[in-house]
């Protein structure tokens, strides 16, 4: 049984793998906390980038040999692999770890199997401590793993009547400071942020993380199926890196050096599970979607929308078009029910995140 010291030390862990998030996809964040044979905590570390070492290892070296006979905290399974690294089971081992304690058994096949190297070596194993803590912060990497394409984390900012805008089109600014500032957080947590033609029309938006010192800027995605963007457009600046993705026969000329995903278009439109697949490919393991009620409705659709997070300002406005449009929903027992994980003030708003349960739920 768990006691407040191992609780205590996973719970660190947790919070440092935090560190990790939107720097090191297509790997997880991890978090290490190792303890030496009377309990007190001699090193711990998260795993940084890809191809870096991962938290383990930050931590043993950090530990030296204090960690012979002691206990390691780990926030994922240790791997079992070499790739750009060698396998964290193997470094635990060869470090005199006594006990291995781990949140979230990993779902990766390629590098499954950690626990039972630990096992085998002597090393004991438990799995589960802060199981929902730590598979919460790791939300976006076990959902691309488990579900072969990115995370999707559908962002707006919408008045308590739920418009994103007033009847003559203004919204600027619906949301606070505040509010916009977290957006920033939200964009360096993730491998890209995505949005669509009518937003790039709209708003002309940057999309690049602001305000945040050591961010890694994430991958700018717009999906404009004419490749109607101006070149003078904000988005293809060299602030962070841009995907422009457009139909197959789409005019490009006007876009040199602009690097293109070229999808078959369905009716004029870009099928979501393409896009992903495409964005999956090329490393993305999350995306943040920023863009306007079609494309969101067209996610929702697809039932490609992992999470919601939604910043309703104390704003009135009656008139004006609303978050969500057409999702393919048309009676209340079809409708996507939603989890609420959390609801915060932020500012003089409140954010509500929420998590897909069932449809008719």
């Amino acid at each position: 049984m768990a006691t407040q010291a191992d609780i205590t030390a996973m719970r660190r862990a947790v919070a440092l793998a935090a560190h990790g998030l939107g720097s090191t996809s297509p790997n997880p964040v991890v978090g290490c906390v190792i303890t030496d044979a009377s309990g007190h905590q001699v090193g711990e570390g998260y795993h940084q980038r890809a191809g870096g070492p991962h938290a383990e290892i930050h931590a043993l070296r950090e530990a030296g040999v204090l960690a012979r006979g002691g206990t390691a905290y780990v926030t994922l399974e240790p791997c079992n692999h070499t790739g750009r690294t060698g396998p964290c089971a193997q470094a635990l081992v060869e470090a005199g770890i006594a006990r291995v304690v781990y949140a979230v058994g990993d779902p990766n096949p390629q590098a499954t199997g950690g626990a039972d190297t630990l096992r085998a070596s002597g090393v004991a194993v438990e799995q589960g401590l802060l199981e929902d803590e730590a598979e919460a912060g790791n939300l976006a990497w076990l959902t691309s793993v488990r579900r072969g394409r990115p995370f999707v984390r559908w962002k707006y900012a919408a008045t308590l009547d739920g418009r994103i805008a007033a009847a003559d089109g203004t919204s600027r600014w619906i949301s606070s400071a505040e509010s916009r500032a977290d957006v920033h957080r939200l964009r360096a947590e993730s491998d890209a942020v995505l949005v669509g033609g009518g937003t790039l029309r709209a708003d002309d938006p940057h999309l690049a993380v602001r305000g945040i010192d050591g961010a890694v800027q994430p991958l700018r995605v717009a999906v404009d199926t004419r490749a109607g963007i101006r070149p003078t457009a904000r988005l293809l600046d060299d602030a962070a890196p841009t995907l422009l993705v457009v139909g197959e026969d789409a005019d490009t000329g006007h876009l040199p050096g602009v690097e293109l995903l070229r999808l078959p278009l369905h009716q004029g439109r870009i099928d979501v599970t393409e896009l992903l697949d495409g964005l999956h490919e090329r490393g993305v393991r999350s995306v943040l979607l920023e863009g306007g009620p079609t494309l969101a409705g067209s996610f929702v659709a697809a039932g490609a929308v992992d999470q919601v997070v939604g910043y309703l300002a104390p704003v009135l406005l009656g008139a004006g078009p609303h978050a969500l449009a057409d999702a393919g929903i048309t009676t209340i027992t079809d409708a996507l029910r939603l989890h609420v994980t959390e609801a915060e003030r932020i500012g003089p708003d409140v954010r509500i995140t929420a998590v897909p349960t069932t449809k008719g739920a």
